[in-house]
C-alpha cells in the first residue's frame, strides 16, 4: 500500500460513457461491437483514470469499464458455464435475476482480465487496485446444476481466482480486491467455508490483498432491503472477527450514511481498514467535511496509518458527474484530516 497518509481509492466501478452502454443501470449491454467495442473500453478506462487523477484519488483503478458486471463479466470467461440457457435465482435473499448455470466442471482457460490490467498499468504511475469477485459471492451469483453443493463450488472457484490474482500481480498490479457481499447475509457460510475459500483465493500473493463487504450497489433492492434492517446494522460482527485471524491484509466496509456502528472496526484492530466514507445510495454530493467527519470518528478504532478513505460500494448506477463529483469530495475530505492529523503531530 502506498506510504500516503490516508491514501484513497474507490472501491469498485464507476459509470460508463453514454457511448459505450446504457447509463445508470447495472447489466447493461455494450453499445459497440468487435474492434470498436475493445478501442471503446480502453477509452473508458484512459477516462477513469485521468478523473481519478485529476480528483486526487491515490490508488488508481480501471472502474470496471471493461465489465458488464462485476460477477457475471469474470464467470463469463469460464468452461462449464451455460450463458444461453439461463434461470432465475434469488441473489442474496434479496432480488431475482436471470443468471448463467454452471453445467459442467468450471475451469479457466485463459487469463480473463489481465490484458486490461496490463493496460491499466501503462497509464499511470500511481498505484494500480483490481478487483475481482469473492468465491462465495460467484456461487451467489449463478444456478449450479453440476456440483450440488455450494462450498465445493465455491472451492473451484477460489482456486480459479488465485490462477487469475497471481497473473494480475505479475501484471503489475499493487492491490487485488475481492468482493464478498454475500458475506453480509449467509452467516453460517462465511464461518463454515467462506473466510477459508477467500484466503485460498489470496494463496501466495504479495500484492496488498483486500476484502470488501458491503450491503450492495444503490439499487431498489438493495435500498429496500436496508430500510429493514433497523437502527443499527451489526451483521460485520460475524466476519470481522474471522477475517481479523485471517491473511487478508486489509478490510472494506460500508460507514457513511449507514447503520453500521463504526465501534466494529474495533472487532478488525490490526488490519489495515479501508473505510465507506461515501454514500452510494443517495445522489447527494457529500461535503468534505462531512467525509472527514466519517474518517474521523472512525479513529478511535483504527490507527491513522492504517486508514483508507474509500466509497461505501461501486457508483456504477450513478450518473457520470455525480459519482466525480463525490471522487473530488472523498480526496477533499481526505485532506481535511490529513491536514488535522500532521499539524497535530507538528
Amino acid at each position: 500500500m502506498t506510504n500516503t497518509l490516508l491514501p484513497t481509492s474507490i472501491v469498485g466501478s464507476l459509470p460508463k460513457p453514454s457511448w459505450l452502454s446504457e447509463t445508470e443501470t447495472l447489466w447493461s449491454p455494450w453499445k459497440l461491437e468487435g474492434a470498436a467495442l475493445a478501442e471503446g473500453k480502453q477509452d473508458a478506462m484512459r477516462a477513469a483514470v485521468l478523473e481519478q487523477t485529476r480528483r486526487g484519488i491515490d490508488i488508481i483503478s480501471d472502474g470496471e469499464q471493461t465489465r458488464q458486471h462485476f460477477v457475471t463479466t469474470f464467470i463469463e470467461h469460464l468452461s462449464g458455464v451455460d450463458f444461453v440457457n439461463k434461470q432465475t435465482v434469488l441473489i442474496r435473499d434479496r432480488y431475482e435475476a436471470s443468471v448463467p448455470s454452471v453445467v459442467g466442471a468450471v475451469e479457466r482457460k485463459a487469463p480473463v482480465f489481465v490484458q486490461d490490467a496490463k493496460f491499466l498499468r501503462t497509464l499511470t504511475d500511481r498505484q494500480i487496485k483490481w478487483t475481482l469477485p469473492g468465491p462465495m459471492t460467484m456461487v451467489d451469483t449463478l444456478h449450479d446444476a453440476y456440483y450440488g453443493s455450494r462450498e465445493k463450488l465455491a472451492w473451484e472457484f477460489a482456486a480459479i481466482l488465485n490462477q487469475e490474482a497471481r497473473e494480475l500481480e505479475a501484471a503489475g498490479v499493487d492491490v487485488i480486491q475481492f468482493d464478498e457481499p454475500a458475506f453480509n447475509v449467509f452467516f453460517d457460510e462465511v464461518a463454515d467455508w467462506g473466510v477459508a475459500a477467500l484466503e485460498r483465493a489470496c494463496e501466495g500473493l504479495k500484492a496488498e490483498t483486500v476484502a470488501h463487504i458491503c450491503f450492495g450497489y444503490g439499487i431498489k433492492a438493495n435500498n429496500d432491503w436496508k430500510a429493514t434492517l433497523g437502527t443499527q446494522w451489526r451483521h460485520y460482527e460475524k466476519s470481522f472477527p474471522l477475517l481479523q485471524r485471517s491473511s487478508i491484509d486489509t478490510i472494506s466496509l460500508e460507514s457513511h450514511h449507514s447503520n453500521v456502528p463504526v465501534e466494529v472496526v474495533e472487532l478488525v484492530r490490526g488490519k489495515r481498514v479501508m473505510l465507506g466514507a461515501i454514500d452510494v445510495a443517495n445522489r447527494q454530493v457529500e461535503t468534505p467535511e462531512e467525509v472527514a467527519e466519517t474518517l474521523r470518528k472512525a479513529l478511535a478504532y483504527v490507527d491513522a496509518d492504517k486508514l483508507i478513505p474509500s466509497t461505501n460500494c461501486g457508483m456504477a448506477p450513478f450518473p457520470r458527474d455525480v459519482a466525480l463529483a463525490k471522487l473530488s469530495a472523498l480526496s477533499a475530505g481526505a485532506a481535511v484530516l490529513r491536514e488535522e492529523l500532521v499539524g497535530a503531530r507538528v
